[in-house]
């Protein structure tokens, strides 16, 4: 039998609302997805201004940092052409993003879920998604 670690809607909440603070600080209102250990969503906020079209990416970027336990921008650095991933973006019925703002969330060396941030550019986004991060590793 397994014990899985894994995000609550509460750690959700607390995620989102992180990364919707940091949003604010950079004027950027952004589609926030945090989901479990296996991708699954828990929760989502469309800031008032975000982009219609990030509500998919930022829920797969999501998906992709939590079920595939790797940050989006390695899976963009490591899939261009010549690389040994190269078109790995198209896996999973495509998925699997290779743009950066999804970031795994671990605690204690386990990745326990994930979140997805789109509307910016790929910093924002991840910038966005790691203020989230942060807070819930800091327990701040």
């Amino acid at each position: 039998m397994l014990t899985v670690k894994r995000l609550d809607a509460a750690d959700a909440r607390f995620v989102i609302d992180a990364a919707a603070t940091k949003a604010r600080e950079i004027g950027v209102p952004m589609c926030i997805a945090v989901t479990d250990e296996g991708g699954n969503l828990i929760a989502f906020e469309r800031m008032d201004g975000g982009k219609v079209t990030s509500i998919t990416i930022a829920i797969d970027k999501s998906y992709t940092a939590s079920a595939a336990k790797k940050a989006t921008h390695e899976y963009g650095e490591i899939s261009q052409p010549g690389a040994p991933a190269y078109g790995i973006g198209s896996a999973i019925g495509g998925r699997l993003m290779v743009v950066g703002g999804g970031l795994p969330i671990t605690v204690d060396g386990e990745v326990v879920g994930g979140i997805g941030v789109s509307s910016g550019t790929p910093a924002q986004d991840r910038e966005v998604a790691q203020a989230g991060v942060d807070a819930v590793t800091s327990g701040s």
